[in-house]
């Protein structure tokens, strides 16, 4: 009997043993350990191949240890894109517009809700897709110095202090209140001193003086890192001769040290490979994997730390250790955001398909839409209009019924967009006549329709103005004249020959409804409307917004967050 209680003791004791042995060896999973012990748990289980197979950002997973596939590239200007159905706020500059940092704030908390959701969805079937992740590279706070410059729609204007309150608030939504678990984990972009132009983005050299570098370029950025930002996005240009993505003093010496950010760095798409193909400073890809690194590099937006490192290693170039203190900071991001937990325990965990583009969230984007419209003209007080004063309304122009003229650039895409004829359609009585005619297109100066049914009209409303095609980034801005960018700040001639027939012929009042995301020479036009409302691209509920402005529901409150010039 003693013998067989003894073993009996000897196998508990032996399956005690295991069970601490096992533990031990998943610590990394263990909820209950501090962040740090799990970082280095998880780095001393991987090999130096599978380390580097996770420092790009189509990050490949090491099946072995049950990590997934992951790509972190998510966009979230105004509202998840590039995702299926979300809602889509008011373009960046529009969101500006509004001044109102608590909007701000509950309109990217909205966005962080649908990411979750939308990646709670997608996982549970297996899927591990770019753009339903939980990575956003967002916001742009670069600062809008040269209005002709196409991607500063995405910005929040050309201050620096406005930029830095509104994106502030912009990443306190994204990222949640809860001090354990990122809602999502936010990018500040595009470090630094990128504001144009497109074009040549890929070589170009800003020469910046440290006043000016501090002040204007840094200043948001400084703000967004004090107020815990998880990741900033480098840029794809030199700063006085050293491009971004490799300049251990603005990385290492200023961003992390100087100020204290304890989050990862990521590079623009593509970056990394412009140091040594369109810089050219450093001669290959494997020492700019291995500057990158020692700069302060965690993440690629690219394939060249993934397919160099090792090599840079192996020539002793860098050390293992280097490469683990880059790895570590981005898994760190990881664990912050669940990945290594139990789902079910989530606080986000029950986001699902009711919680992407519902009522409250559409009603929302109307909300930040109302607040974002400018009121530049009105004459004689036209505005708002009384319903019962004109019985017959004319709407047209080449943006009043445009998708593109709504959602901007980097945009999500919705079932519900309303544009401004169906808001106006929508808003009146159904006693009441719309009409609805293109009236001209972008480039066309001497063809025009509806001008005859406009002068049978008691109203018209002309919609016209920029579209994402025009101004943008370069490669999706394809009809803009400069890589991107603007020339100059006209607005299309054919959109100003067209407002001059349209006033000779039509004597009754004209409300003119500019959208662009940027300055516009508004003063080529004005002669010829008796009032003037900036929609910018005000997202899906903008026809909706501009109605509820234009029939007095709600009074116009948006400001320009940059400056307007007279020529």
């Amino acid at each position: 009997m003693s013998y067989f209680f003894y073993k009996k003791t000897y196998l508990l004791i032996l399956s005690f043993l295991f069970s601490i042995t096992a533990m031990a060896q998943q610590n990394y999973k263990n909820e209950a350990l501090a962040l740090d012990i799990r970082v280095k748990d998880l780095l001393s289980k991987l090999t130096l191949k599978e380390k580097v197979s996770l420092l790009g950002y189509r990050s490949q997973g090491v099946p072995r240890l049950n990590i997934p596939a992951y790509n972190w590239w998510n966009e979230g200007l105004h509202g998840v894109a590039r995702a299926g159905e979300a809602t889509v706020f008011p373009q960046a500059i529009a969101l500006a517009a509004t001044f109102n940092q608590d909007l701000i704030q509950s309109v990217s908390n909205v966005i962080s809700t649908e990411a979750r959701a939308k990646y709670n969805l997608s996982t549970a079937k297996g899927r591990h897709l770019q753009y339903m992740g939980l990575t956003y590279w967002t916001p742009n706070i670069n600062i809008f110095r040269d209005p002709r410059w196409g991607r500063g729609q995405e910005t929040y204007g050309e201050d620096p202090y406005l930029t830095s309150q509104i994106g502030t608030s912009f990443v306190k939504g994204l990222q949640g209140t809860d001090p354990l678990h990122l809602k999502i984990a936010s990018a500040a972009k595009h470090f630094v001193a990128h504001s144009g132009p497109e074009a040549t983005r890929d070589y170009f050299d800003a020469i910046v003086d440290e006043k000016d570098l501090r002040e204007t370029y840094m200043y948001a950025f400084h703000k967004l890192v004090d107020g815990g930002v998880e990741s900033i996005m480098t840029a794809y240009n030199r700063v006085n001769g050293i491009p971004n993505s490799v300049n251990k003093y603005l990385i290492k010496d200023v961003l992390r040290k100087e100020w204290g950010f304890k989050g990862h760095v990521v590079t623009d798409c593509g970056a990394l490979d412009d140091v040594f193909l369109t810089h050219k400073t450093i001669p290959n890809a494997t020492e700019t994997a291995a500057a990158a690194i020692k700069a302060g590099i965690d993440l690629d937006c690219s394939t060249v730390l993934q397919g160099d490192v090792v090599k840079a290693v192996q020539q002793k170039l860098l050390t293992e250790t280097e490469v683990d203190v880059a790895l570590g900071r981005l898994l760190k991001t990881q664990f912050k955001l669940g990945f290594f937990d139990n789902n079910t325990k989530s606080p986000y965990y029950n986001y699902r398909a009711d919680s992407i583009h519902n009522n409250q969230h559409i009603e929302l984007a109307r909300k930040a839409a109302q607040q974002s419209m400018v009121l530049l003209k009105n004459n004689n007080n036209l505005l708002p209009l009384k319903e019962a004063d004109y019985p017959a309304i004319m709407v047209l122009g080449p943006n009043a019924a445009s998708l593109d003229a709504m959602l901007g650039s980097y945009h999500g895409v919705s079932s519900k967009v309303v544009n401004f004829v169906e808001g106006i359609t929508a808003a009146v009585d159904p006693a009441t006549r719309v009409e609805y005619d293109l009236g001209c297109d972008y480039r066309d100066t001497t063809h025009f329709g509806g001008i005859w049914a406009a002068g049978n009209a008691d109203i018209t409303i002309a919609v016209l103005g920029l579209s994402p095609v025009l101004e943008g980034e370069a490669g999706d801005a394809f009809l803009a004249e400069n890589g991107g960018d603007k020339k100059n700040l006209s607005l299309p001639a054919s959109e100003i020959a067209f407002m001059k027939a349209l006033r000779k012929s039509v004597k009754k009042p004209i409300v003119v409804v500019i959208t662009a995301g940027s300055d516009v020479d508004v003063s080529a036009i004005a002669d010829y409307a008796d009032a003037i409302i900036f929609a910018w691209y005000p997202g899906e509920q903008g026809g909706n917004a501009l109605a509820d402005i234009v029939f007095g529901k709600v009074n116009p409150s948006g400001r320009l967050p940059v400056t307007f010039y007279n020529s």
